[in-house]
Formats: structure tokens, sequence, C-alpha cells
């Protein structure tokens, strides 16, 4: 495990019990073991871990979400696996899961609020694509407030999941909530949010284009920080495909397979998909 990996993981178990605010660094590194000169050739500061800490846990749900949504065969069973992808990951990430619910709606930090959002504009993007998919013409006129709904939804139930222990069958939760949202997009006919309100709020956020550079870049710092060989060859192979492609589609889709479980990895097999096509 790498310096990075044991004080994030060491700050997220402090967190869970304390809350960002009443967390300090001194505490930090005195439950991982190590010297304040160590975090600081990590992080900068407490806030730019937290947002590390963030990054990590909303690029997996995001990279899991579209994964689902870009490769399901099967459009009966489709909102079933993304309710069930998002859950998963909440399930899978708990403490982390409850420690971001509670603080991304008491932070005073902007740039917190900030990386929320753009993440909440890539969820919107996911699941707008996904409505197009299922519901075509049939549900245009309410798809944004579909939108909301969906992830309302996910809010909701995961709140009672993660913060009131209630028994949790995934299974029917899923097929529940695929029910309810089936309703809506075939019953619903009086909008709220129109397109021109929902373009008011993706202004501030646009979904920019990641550049060939910026993906070479970050091909070769998740290379420098994982240690497994088949994810390490198989992101030095896209690496070189984005400077000299050479490999055919197919290829190129195995290898996005090999990294795309991988925690570590989750966040550029999600921006190398997109810039693809795949």
């Amino acid at each position: 495990m790498s310096k990075k990996q044991l004080i994030m993981e060491s700050a997220l178990e402090l967190f869970a019990k304390q809350g960002f605010e009443a967390t300090s660094v001194q505490q930090i590194t005195d439950h991982a073991g190590i010297s304040k000169g160590a975090f600081y050739l990590s992080f900068k500061s407490k806030d730019e871990l937290i947002i590390a800490l963030i990054d990590h846990f909303m690029m997996q749900f995001t990279s899991d979400i579209d994964w689902v949504v870009k490769n399901s065969n099967n459009d009966t069973e489709l909102l079933y696996d993304f309710y069930n992808a998002a859950f998963a990951s909440f399930q899978k990430h708990s403490d982390f899961a409850k420690i971001f619910i509670k603080e991304q709606s008491q932070t005073p930090n902007e740039e917190l609020i900030s990386k929320m959002r753009h993440y909440d504009k890539l969820t919107d993007k996911i699941i707008l694509s996904m409505i197009d998919r299922l519901y075509g013409e049939e549900a245009r006129k309410v798809k944004y407030d579909l939108i909301y709904c969906i992830k309302g939804f996910i809010h909701v139930y995961s709140h009672l999941f993660l913060f009131f222990n209630l028994p949790f069958d995934l299974d029917s939760l899923c097929r529940s909530l695929a029910q309810k949202t089936n309703v809506l997009a075939k019953h619903s006919t009086i909008p709220f949010i129109t397109e021109e309100l929902f373009q008011t709020f993706t202004t501030e956020q646009s979904y920019e284009e990641v550049t060939a550079e910026q993906l070479i870049e970050l091909l070769g710092q998740t290379i420098e920080e994982i240690e497994e060989p088949i994810e390490k060859e198989s992101l030095t192979l896209l690496k070189q495909q984005l400077i000299e492609p050479s490999l055919s589609p197919a290829i190129v889709k195995g290898l996005l397979e090999n990294i795309r479980n991988h925690p570590h990895c989750k966040w550029v097999s999600y921006l190398l998909r997109g810039y693809f096509g795949f």
C-alpha cells in the first residue's frame, strides 16, 4: 500500500467517527503512524485530502453506473441493473458514503461544493442517456423531472440502509424502484423541469471533453500508483495507444475490461471509454 493510500484509509476511519471538521492532520498522521512531513508530501492540506476521498468515491460510483448504462444489452433489466450498481457502490463504500451524505449539505468549502456539483452533473448526463434509450419520445416532456426522481430515489433509500439499519434486500429494492421509475416515465404528463430550466442548472458545469494529452498524463500517474501487473501492463498499452494508435478496437476494449474493476483505475477507465467511444 502506498503512503498516499495509507493516509486516505486512516483519514477515512477517523472521519467516519468524528466528521471532517473535528479531525486534525495530527490525528490522521498519528493514526497512520507517519510524520506530518510525510502527510504533506502527499497532500497540501486536509481539504485536499478530503477532495481526494470524494474523488475516489465519486469516480467509482460514476464509472460503475456509466458502465452499466453503456454495456447493458437488455433494456428490460437496465433500470434494475442501474439501481443495483448505484446501491452496491454505496454499500461497498458505506463508511465514506455516510460521511459524504452528511457533510455535503454542511460544508462551507467552495471547492468541495464545486467538486460535488461536478459529479452531480456527470450523473445527470448518464441518467439522461438511460432515459432517452429506454423511453425516447414517450418521456420527452418529463425526462428532466425523471432525472431528479431517480436521483431522489437513490438519495432517500441510501439514507434508509446507511443510517437506520433497516434489513437490506438489494434485489427487492432495485426491482421496486425500477417499477416505480417505469410508472413515472409512462404515466406522468405534467412536467415541472423543462429543457430550458435544466440547461440553467448545467451552465456552471459543462461536460468538458478530456484531451489525449490529459489522458496520457493521468495514465502515467496511475501506472506509478498501482502494483498489479495485469492492470499496470494494460494501462501502459493504453497509454501507448493514445500516443501512437496501433491496436484494434477489440483489443482496446479488452484492455479497458482488464482495468475496469480496479478501484484506482475506475476513473481512467471511465474517461478512456468516453474517449474511444465505448
